[in-house]
């Protein structure tokens, strides 16, 4: 009886995964044919055009959206798990939801918690002011650790900068960033 319940709730979960990720790949399927884009045709033309750089195209986003948070090595690795074995360019929804629905369950790649984040950006912040200048926001996202795409920093400074105090008040910046795993 207790098994049936359990099972019960489990095949309740998937089936709210499975909309859940049927929903977010939609926004994406331009054509109604149940394929995205899996951007990674644009790394070939990196070198040609910086601007269309777009190394991890719809299905990262679609995985974001989801909760996830990969690395950029670990969204290429997915995206070779569910591309055909002769890469088009474009991901199928068959091909996509059953390792979606496994990294959901999985609970792979969660966000970073909140404590460690504000531990890092303290450590940015050795003086105890509470904020990053952008120019220190601009330094550390391109010259440490894995660098930022201009896409992802472009994106994070339009979210975190105050515009008046041309700074990233990080406290607030990582409260609104947060994803809540209720």
């Amino acid at each position: 009886m207790a098994d049936d319940k359990e099972r019960e709730g489990t095949e309740l979960v998937i089936a709210e995964f499975h909309k859940k990720i049927k929903d977010a790949f939609e926004v994406f399927d331009h054509e109604a044919n149940n394929t995205v884009d899996s951007g990674e045709r644009s790394i070939h033309i990196a070198y040609f055009n910086l601007q269309t750089l777009n190394s991890v195209g719809e299905i990262g986003t679609i995985i974001r959206s989801l909760g996830c948070c990969p690395s950029e090595g670990e969204l290429h690795d997915l995206i070779v798990e569910v591309e055909e074995e002769e890469p088009t360019g474009y991901i199928r929804f068959e091909k996509f939801l059953p390792v979606m629905t496994k990294v959901l369950l999985e609970k792979r790649y969660r966000p970073i918690p909140e404590d460690i984040l504000l531990r890092a950006f303290e450590v940015l912040d050795p003086s105890k002011r509470g904020f990053l200048t952008k120019e220190e926001l601009i330094k550390y996202m391109t010259e440490e650790g894995e660098p930022f795409s201009q896409e992802e920093m472009e994106e994070m400074l339009s979210a975190a900068i105050d515009p008046e105090s041309n700074s990233i008040r990080y406290k607030d910046y990582i409260a609104m960033m947060v994803v809540d795993d209720g």
